[in-house]
């Protein structure tokens, strides 16, 4: 096993760790240990709401989160040598997750419909109640007893992670976050979340140190130039990715861990997510940004995923629930092969909560089919039979 360089012990929050993790991206953020180039190393990591979800029926868990604190993160962890422009490249050996402490022996995680005051989600004008489904975790496969008659094989991956922003980097992030938010500054879900001090965490940092980037360090919710929160499903055991470096030593990060998800997330919280650990090879390439013209990640995607091989295959176009027609949208394509699939499992038995979950917590495959065709973009959304118990083929 490659040595451990985060440690969580998974009774305590991640603010009364031994060597606190962080929530917020600041290049301040002093390094919680030290790997070198070639090196292989484990991080643990909390759920991202740092437990406040527990396995148990109660939605109004989901309801009352406090996103002030999340993500936690573990890290930063320096790698020695890494310096402005460089790549690093990171691989994902392997990643498990671990029983939450004092709530059974089996490990478990979890999907969330968050409300449109706590975040919403991508159907939130529809789904605007909050709903939790628990997940039970068999090897490779899950199932729940909130959406029954479903299990699926996982593709366990990390949601977020990457290296630390420079100042420079961090506040083009702030400025035009900023300049968003102003344009409706009252809209629910909020258009975007500024800094914010409440319940920031950035590891060791003290004093007024901790003062002054508490203030301008951003939250983890969005991913940016540096990766941070993409919930790309595909990057599994045995992917590759090369990320930009901004600061020296890079200040590598993880967190959110994920059993499994779809394309998109749509609930918002809407993998099935778990507390875990994840093991990790670094390397560098020096002058790689400028080398290779890298301006964000890029990946190459692991051979470890599901097989499924029967598809039913929902489409949408660019015309919304009230009949308008909008053009080449594909947001709006993406939202109505959503709902047709929703729609139609109805005639399987489930709520449109539970299919709503379903979408996005099951390993579900998005594709645009068209951009060009005017006026209507084509988005499929594509749902492995086999997960389910019953025929749901039309016949």
């Amino acid at each position: 096993m490659p040595r451990t360089a985060f440690s969580v012990d998974p009774t305590k929050s991640m603010f009364d760790q031994v060597v606190p993790g962080h929530n917020r991206w600041h290049p301040d953020i002093p390094a919680a240990s030290s790997v070198k180039p070639g090196d292989e190393f484990r991080m643990e990591c909390a759920d991202w709401t740092n437990g406040q979800i527990h396995n148990n029926d109660d939605n109004n868990e989901i309801r009352d989160v406090d996103l002030s604190p999340c993500h936690v993160l573990s890290g930063p962890i320096a790698i020695e040598g890494a310096e402005p422009g460089d790549i690093l490249v990171v691989d994902i050996l392997d990643i498990g997750a671990w029983p939450t402490a004092g709530e059974g022996p089996d490990p478990w995680g979890y999907t969330g419909i968050f409300t449109p005051e706590n975040g919403g989600g991508f159907l939130t004008d529809l789904f605007p109640d909050a709903y939790k489904a628990i997940w039970d975790f068999h090897g490779v496969d899950t199932s729940s007893r909130h959406v029954p008659g479903v299990r699926f094989t996982g593709i366990t991956h990390p949601g977020l992670f990457g290296p630390a922003p420079s100042h420079e980097l961090l506040a083009r992030w702030n400025k035009r976050e900023a300049d968003l938010i102003a344009t409706d500054p009252n809209r629910v879900p909020a258009l975007a979340l500024p800094p914010l001090p409440h319940n920031a965490l950035l590891g060791t940092l003290k004093g007024t140190a901790f003062d002054r980037a508490a203030k301008e360090a951003a939250r983890t919710i969005p991913p940016r130039e540096h990766g941070g929160n993409c919930d790309i499903k595909n990057l599994s055991r045995g992917s590759k990715v090369w990320f930009p470096v901004y600061v020296k030593d890079a200040m590598f990060s993880v967190g959110d861990l994920h059993f499994s998800q779809g394309d998109g997330e749509i609930t918002f919280c809407g993998a099935i997510e778990m507390a875990g650990w994840i093991d990790f090879g670094v390397n560098l390439i020096k002058g790689g940004m400028a080398k290779y013209n890298l301006q964000q990640p890029i990946f190459k995607p692991g051979r470890v995923e599901p097989r499924y091989s029967e598809w039913l295959v929902f489409e949408g176009i660019s015309v919304d629930g009230d009949g308008k027609q909008h053009y080449l949208d594909a947001t709006i394509a993406a939202r109505r092969a959503y709902l047709n699939a929703i729609e139609y499992l109805k005639n399987f038995g489930y709520t449109p909560e539970q299919s709503y979950f379903l979408l996005s917590c099951a390993p579900i495959e998005v594709r645009i089919g068209g951009l060009v065709d005017i006026p209507n973009a084509c988005v499929s959304v594509a749902i492995p039979t086999e997960i389910f118990e019953k025929n749901i083929y039309p016949h």
